[in-house]
């Protein structure tokens, strides 16, 4: 039998109950046939990048499959790209953070996770892992989906679709950060998936 695994990968101060995820998480698992399986994981991630994409790592190294797509939100993007170069799979960016140490610099320090009371705290080293985790370009834009909208109130849509030359691209006019209409552009992510 076939298997696709499917990673999904939350944003910063997400977590595997985001909206996306249990939406996303729910259309694949519902692809699986008796010719075709489609394994779903979507850790909780780590506020240290570095030990985020080891587990991560370590989990696909692990698995069991004959394809491999990553999707990622926003920093969960920024590690997609990462991963996609790394394992030459499919990248399926939603608003991702493509200079995430930049983007996350100002936010060092203690904070919350948007659906916890439990705080975190992100490290100045952090901002570290996160450079060394940059790729600096995608190198086959066929196998990567952007989705971005220009409505996004923490990200530079025009930033996204500068890094993904050549990808399939989906921009969204308006549109926030959290993509709140993502339902009704779950069909294509699906379909980049399955394709």
């Amino acid at each position: 039998m076939a298997v696709t695994l499917v990673v999904y990968l939350h944003g910063f101060r997400s977590s595997p109950n985001s909206t996306k995820a249990i939406m996303t998480g729910e259309a694949v698992r519902a692809l699986s046939s008796e010719s075709h399986s489609y394994e779903w994981y979507c850790p909780q991630l780590l506020a240290s990048p570095k030990e985020s994409l080891e587990m991560v790592v370590k989990h696909i190294n692990q698995a069991k499959f004959n394809r491999l797509v990553i999707i990622g939100s926003s920093l969960g993007g920024f590690y997609t790209n990462y991963l996609a170069e790394k394992f030459h799979c499919k990248g399926i960016a939603l608003n991702p953070a493509v200079y995430a140490a930049r983007e996350l610099e100002p936010h060092v320090g203690m904070m919350n996770a948007y659906d916890s009371e439990d705080p975190f705290d992100f490290k100045a080293e952090y901002i570290d892992e996160l450079r060394a985790l940059k790729i600096d370009s995608i190198t086959d834009p066929t196998r990567y989906f952007l989705i971005a909208a220009k409505g996004d109130e923490l990200l530079d849509w025009k930033e996204m679709t500068a890094f993904y030359p050549g990808a399939k691209q989906l921009i969204l006019e308006g549109g926030d950060h959290g993509i709140s209409d993502y339902a009704n552009h779950l069909p294509a992510v699906i379909e980049f998936i399955k394709h």
